[in-house]
């Protein structure tokens, strides 16, 4: 049964994997100085195959137990050390250069945060209604999430919302108190808004109005939108979309490369990858359901919450209906730190789910 788990987790990854390097190709192959990097998501996916494997075969107890906290700290340091030392891409320090390739400290944290958080809450569980317990839970949230805020990568900040309200749900955590931590942040949003940069808080205006800024900051809405009506039932066909291959549609191989999909693959294509994210999220859910222990338990909620969020974001960013803030699609979108991360997650949930079946 455990070898049937692992194929439904493995078998709707790699497929959607393999979609995505079809994508990747498809939106970079007219670019000169682009036309590889299919190939290096090919190699992404070996090392993101590997990682999963790896984080698979380990002992789920023994992996929270042991590495947990030293994991969390370590990535705490990186990202303090990140806004001194990384690499400025667009007017964000999200990465470290290595060679040809870059680092993002960031995806890796939100796997430690699951972590960490999941251990700290299994050793509360007489706790639960605690405030202490809620709060500190909200802390150890909070440290990645300002640092990555920083960066500053709003859209990744953001996940390590839906990632602890979800995880604490699942803890029992009264939802009395959840709501009106919730409701406070609402409150707060005049000062959050202060917080943000310019190019930020044009990004939430133009969503209420794209129209208002169709050059500027309405721009990659407007764009997106029209590529992904223009491909009708059965699309333009693969690498003849005019909207992504002209360029019109800006990050087209990474943030928005959903409108790329639905250009050319049009809305059958669109259906097929969106059964493979059901599929997979199904399964991955199964495994927080059928866990051996809380930890196990928690962790696979709060995995989850990565993988939904970021499908969602995604979608709705492409499509218009939440404001743009730059979230890759899982497995599909070109880049290394996030590949590797979601299928290092997908192999922690499959470990998860292999130690329930031990007796």
């Amino acid at each position: 049964m455990a070898r049937e788990m692992d194929l439904t987790i493995l078998l709707p990854a790699l497929a959607l994997a393999f979609i995505g390097v079809a994508m990747v190709y498809s939106a970079t192959y007219a670019k000169t100085e682009m036309s590889l990097l299919f190939l290096k998501q090919i190699v992404w996916i070996s090392i993101g195959l590997l990682a999963m494997l790896f984080f698979a075969s380990l002992n789920f107890q023994v992996l929270v137990d042991r590495y947990s906290r030293p994991a969390y700290w370590a990535l705490i340091v990186i990202l303090a050390v990140l806004l001194a030392a990384g690499e400025q891409i667009s007017g964000s320090q999200r990465w470290f250069a290595l060679g040809p390739f870059s680092f993002q400290p960031s995806e890796f944290a939100k796997i430690a945060t699951v972590l960490v958080l999941a251990k700290y809450l299994a050793n509360r569980q007489d706790r639960a209604r605690a405030w202490t317990t809620i709060l500190g839970a909200f802390l150890l949230t909070g440290i990645p999430m300002v640092l990555i805020l920083r960066e500053p990568d709003l859209g990744t900040a953001l996940i390590f919302i839906p990632l602890v309200f979800g995880m604490l749900y699942a803890f029992g955590a009264p939802l009395q108190r959840l709501f009106l931590i919730g409701g406070a942040g609402l409150l707060a949003s005049p000062l959050i808004w202060t917080l943000l940069k310019d190019y930020q808080r044009q990004r939430l205006i133009v969503f209420l109005n794209p129209s208002a800024d169709r050059l500027g900051a309405g721009y990659n809405i407007i764009q997106s939108k029209i590529a992904i009506g223009s491909g009708g039932l059965t699309g333009k066909g693969w690498l003849s979309g005019t909207q992504g291959q002209l360029r019109f549609v800006p990050e087209h191989h990474t943030d928005f490369i959903f409108s790329v999909l639905a250009e050319e693959w049009g809305f059958l294509g669109v259906i097929v990858v969106l059964m493979l994210f059901a599929l997979l999220l199904l399964q991955v859910l199964r495994v927080s359901r059928f866990a051996r222990d809380l930890t196990g338990s928690l962790t696979a909620v709060g995995l989850t919450m990565i993988l939904f969020t970021q499908v969602a974001v995604n979608l709705g960013v492409a499509t218009g209906v939440l404001p743009v803030t730059g979230m890759t699609l899982p497995l599909v979108s070109y880049g290394g730190s996030s590949l590797i991360v979601t299928m290092s997650l997908l192999g922690i949930l499959t470990s998860i789910w292999a130690g329930r079946k031990v007796k």
